[in-house]
This record gives structure tokens, sequence and C-alpha cells, in this order.
């Protein structure tokens, strides 16, 4: 029998898990949690504090998960080191856990950038996790300024989220537009003017510099008065415990479509690995759920002795405020075709036929018509582009593709 290790218990834990159980039923798992929780869904602390979540909605599986998978847990503990030679995982106290395949879904970890006076400001918090999530809460009142320094998706997922809940809420940011990682200006502003409406300041082109207890001295020589500061600047991949085992690691741990690292029997999976994005040829590390969850799958069932490749990897985001959602895809590399109105705007990329990227706000129905473009390389002469411009629309493929995708519903 087996014995199977997981360092991490987030999308790309489950899908290891998931993944060893397609192919051995036996086979003995252990993961290893830092946090002290039931695997969650992270991308939902924003609607816990406003009110539109709880708890128990925020499981990423129900509560029997571990038990009818076999799986035993070991809750708020950090795996300290991998001997590749042993094959043994050291967890925090001293306990060593014997492995034949483990998978690294170590995630990853928020970066705060050193700054004077930091430690000055008492109430002070990350935004990545729900123990982050009511450390907040805690510090809320209906008088508090809440400064939030990073205008990117965390950043604004929690102004959205505390929004009503304290006076007023400042966005800082060094990038001179929000979501600069995904959108580009003209399509940043508009959901900067959605955010605005809702009542969020923004200082973009600038951040704080030094920190005086609860005031900010910003890079431009403005002041910013505070009771509660949220450092959103960005993530950094948890890589430290395959680098120091001696695998390989780029920006993230490096993996091979099988999702196997550079040491033997040692698998990675989420957001602590880069893959290679099918629209630029880049090694780049992508941090997205869904992605984290199929690597983990395909991690699981290679692990099993299955076989599993991951070979179609894009940057995707879905995000919204207010009621206004926004959809952006691949690279904006190329052409430009653009369709826009009032409400709505949506650029398409084109690249040597194919389309590379887009970006929607506003109107995202269908948009997984113009991912599964990107995805298969479809040429886009042998399809209608220019219904596919105006609309995503099963339409604009060929009556044998429809046939396929439809079941002869032609």
């Amino acid at each position: 029998m087996k014995n199977y290790v997981i360092i991490g218990n987030g999308a790309a834990a489950v899908g290891a898990v998931e993944g060893i159980r397609s192919v051995d039923a036996e086979g003995s798992i252990t993961v290893i949690s830092a946090e002290n929780r039931h695997v969650y869904a992270r991308p939902l602390i924003s609607y816990l504090l406003e009110g539109k979540t709880d708890l128990k909605r925020m499981l990423y599986r129900p509560e029997d998960f571990y038990s009818k998978n076999g799986v035993r847990v070991i809750f708020g503990k950090k795996a300290e080191k991998i001997d590749p030679a042993e094959k043994t995982v050291t967890v925090e106290g001293g306990e060593k856990i014997r492995y034949d395949s483990l998978c690294a879904a170590t995630g990853s970890s928020p970066f705060t950038p050193p700054t004077e006076g930091l430690d000055t400001v008492e109430k002070r918090c990350c935004f990545m996790t729900l123990d982050d999530a009511e450390r907040l809460e805690k510090f809320l009142d209906p008088s508090a300024n809440v400064l939030i320094i990073g205008a990117g998706l965390i950043g604004l997922k929690c102004a959205e989220g505390i929004i009503g809940r304290c006076a007023e809420i400042t966005v800082c940011d060094l990038a001179p537009r929000v979501l600069s990682s995904i959108l580009d200006f003209d399509c940043a502003k508009i959901m900067q003017n959605k955010l605005e409406k809702m009542g969020i300041k923004f200082l973009l082109d600038d951040t704080a510099v030094k920190f005086e207890g609860g005031k900010a001295l910003m890079k431009s020589g403005k002041t910013v008065d505070f009771d509660v500061l949220v450092t959103a600047v960005g993530v950094r991949p948890n890589v430290s415990l395959i680098k120091e085992a001696g695998g390989e690691v780029g920006r993230g741990i490096a993996v091979d479509e099988k999702m196997r690292t550079t040491l033997e029997d040692i698998y990675a999976a989420g957001d602590c690995t880069e893959s290679t994005d099918i629209t630029s040829g880049q090694k780049k590390v992508m941090a997205i759920m869904p992605l984290a969850y199929i690597q983990g799958h395909c991690a699981g069932v290679n692990m099993a002795g299955g076989d599993e490749r991951i070979d179609n990897a894009l940057p995707m985001n879905s995000i919204g405020f207010g009621g206004l959602h926004c959809m952006s895809a691949g690279s904006p590399d190329g052409e430009l075709f653009e369709e826009k109105n009032e409400t709505s705007i949506k650029r398409l990329f084109v690249k040597n036929g194919l389309l590379t990227g887009f970006m929607l706000i506003g109107n995202c129905d269908r948009a997984g018509i113009y991912t599964s473009l990107i995805r298969n390389k479809t040429p886009l002469d042998s399809v209608d582009f220019e219904l596919l411009k105006k609309a995503p629309a099963l339409a604009a493929f060929g009556r044998e593709y429809r046939g396929e995708k439809l079941g002869g519903a032609v």
C-alpha cells in the first residue's frame, strides 16, 4: 500500500486527493495543513465580511470529505523539511512522515514590502485567509478609516467587502491603474469608476513610504490618516520546501506536464507552481483556483500511477464589483477588435489567425466560448469570427463542431 503525503489544504490539495482516489482506493493519504480549518474557498472571504455567506457555505468540500476519502489531516502545523533521500517530511513539532509520493500544494503567501514605521501600526492585517478576515472584522467600526495598499484583485475585493462597515476606504497602488495585472487602461478605468461610485477613494501611482502610527506618508508627499491598514500588495509562491530539498524553482516551482518536479516522486500543484502560458509561451505563476484544482487532480492521478497531463494552461480571471462583472483571459497581444456600448466593453486580441486573449466588462455571458477558442488554438478562419466579434455563440462554428459539442442538436 502506497503512502501519499500532500503539503497544503486548498483547492490543489483537494484535487490531489480526488486524483489519487480515482486510481488508488486503498493507499494512505496524509494532508499537512498549516491552517487549523477544513478546506474552504478563499475567494469567498470578502463575501463573509459582507454577510453574503457564512463559514459553512464557504467549505470547498463537505464536512465528511476527509473521512470519506480516508485522509488523515494534520491541522495547524507546517511542514518544515522534505528529505528526498529518506523520502520523509518533517512536520512542526518533529514528527517525520514517510512518503512514496509527495505533492507540494503549498500555495502562496502575502508579500509586504519593508516600509519604515510599519511596526508602529497597531491595527493592520493582510487579506488572504479566514484568519485575516476575522482579524480585520475585529478592527472595523462605523467610524474607522481604512487604508488598503494594493489595487489588485485582493485589495479591491477587501474594499468591497467592508463597504458600509467603516467610515472611509482609501486604496493606493504604485501602478497607475486598478487591476493592472489583468486589465488595460481603458477597461481598468471603467472598473475604477464603478468602485468610486460605491464610495471607494483611490490614490494611484502612489503608495506609502513611511508610517507613523495611524499616519501614512505617501511617495507623492501626501499624508493619509487611517485607523486600519490592510496590506494587499501581492503574493509570493511558497517554494522554499522544494528549493531547500534541491528542486528547481523559478518564480514558482518548476513542473512538467504531469506536475512532476525535478525531484523523484515529488509533484507540485497550484499557486506555488509556474506553468507555460499557451498564449505567450512564457513560464508564469497562474494563481487561479480552478487551475489549482486541475493541477492537483493531475498530480494525484500520476502519483497513484495513472497518466494525466496538462498542456493548455492560460491566465484567466473573473471578478465583479457591485454587479459589474469583468473577465479576462490569455494575453492582450495582437490586433484589437472591440465592441462597446454604454454598459459594456468587449476586447478581443488576435495574432497569427488565433484568438490570443480577451477582456470583457459588463456582459460576460458565454465567455467560455472565447476561452475555448484560445485553449484549443482554433483557427479563426474555420469559424464565423464576424459573428463571434459581436457575441460568443455556437452558431459561429461549423455543423460538425456543433454536432460534436451538442450531441446532435444542430
